[in-house]
């Protein structure tokens, strides 16, 4: 058993620890900063797939976020109206079934993502990381001009969506809620790499003329990543939106794209737990540093200094020392 493999199945272990403690000492504002660290983790968990495995830098990833949290919104909010989204041709009505949302959030999210990625792959390099701020940025001035829908307020959800057979507003069942997708994800991620395909798009990342040797297309392999990372990261923002029971078009902001970023860079890139370890980190340091100054990104920015100048692989890479990388 490897570092890595004793790290993970750690940071795993902690996420059902502290939310078990926090319950026995009845504080729930831990679990819900627990439950903010699993969905950040989620969302970073989607960026994985497409940088990790794919190589695609994308500072545009929080339009996918955005996309979830209004799915869920708009949705959660005409049906605590009692109004319909649409009368015609047909009667479309809102619903308040978690179920039915995440569906929704991530067809949308991932019919999105296959839009922006044919487009932006196109180019490589800057000029793709340029063109997903781009659409990022229109997705949240969009956000902001949409009155109907709160415009720069945002707009407030007043009862938490339903599960079957859960109570969602206690914290406790909400939290074992948000970690078993993402525990679902990261199993996905984990067959995803050793799959044809995840060998494949690794190839396409590294050296993509070999791949057109054999007749495989990469720039076809990366549009499938990034529409499975867009749709990943849709659900997040609507399980986040849930959590808030508000969204606003800050989920758009590049902030929040280069906030992802962050997440799988301090954790690691590549690495299967890299997100889980970015957004504990990120959390605890928010919540921690937070407390003190409000000046406490730059400790942040400190580290991801270190991070990026002495622990390439991130947290997870330095726990792991020399054992083979992720590649």
């Amino acid at each position: 058993m490897t570092r890595e493999t004793i790290f993970n199945a750690v940071l795993l272990l902690g996420l059902i620890a502290v939310p078990t403690w926090a319950l026995i000492m009845d504080q729930p504002f831990t679990i819900t900063l627990a439950t903010r660290a699993v969905i950040l983790a989620l969302a970073a968990a989607g960026l994985n797939i497409a940088l990790g495995i794919g190589g695609l830098v994308s500072l545009g990833h929080a339009v996918f976020f955005g996309i979830g949290g209004y799915a869920m919104g708009i949705l959660a909010h005409h049906a605590q109206s009692y109004t319909a989204m649409m009368q015609w041709p047909f009667v479309i009505e809102g619903t308040k079934f978690m179920p039915v949302i995440w569906l929704v959030a991530c067809l949308v999210a991932g019919l999105i993502a296959w839009v922006i990625g044919i487009l932006s792959l196109r180019t490589t390099g800057a000029y793709f990381i340029m063109i997903t701020l781009a659409f990022g940025q229109m997705f949240y001035y969009f956000a902001v001009s949409w009155s109907a829908y709160g415009g720069e307020d945002g707009m407030s959800i007043y009862v938490r969506n339903d599960f079957p057979g859960l109570n969602t507003l206690a914290p406790i069942q909400f939290y074992g809620l948000c970690l078993t997708l993402l525990v679902i994800v990261l199993i996905f991620t984990a067959r995803l790499r050793k799959s044809p395909f995840g060998l494949a798009l690794n190839a396409a990342r590294q050296v993509p003329a070999r791949l057109d040797a054999v007749g495989l297309n990469p720039v076809r392999l990366k549009l499938v990543a990034f529409v499975i990372s867009g749709v990943i990261t849709g659900l997040a923002g609507a399980l986040f939106a849930d959590l808030n029971r508000f969204v606003s078009p800050t989920m758009f902001s590049w902030q929040f794209s280069g906030e992802i970023m962050v997440l799988v860079i301090l954790g690691g890139v590549g690495r299967l737990f890299g997100p889980v370890a970015g957004a504990v980190t990120f959390v605890a340091l928010e919540h921690f540093l937070g407390g003190l100054t409000e000046f406490w990104h730059i400790f942040l920015g400190m580290i991801l200094l270190a991070v990026v100048l002495f622990a390439r692989g991130g947290i997870t890479g330095l726990v792991a020392g020399k054992e083979a990388s992720h590649d």
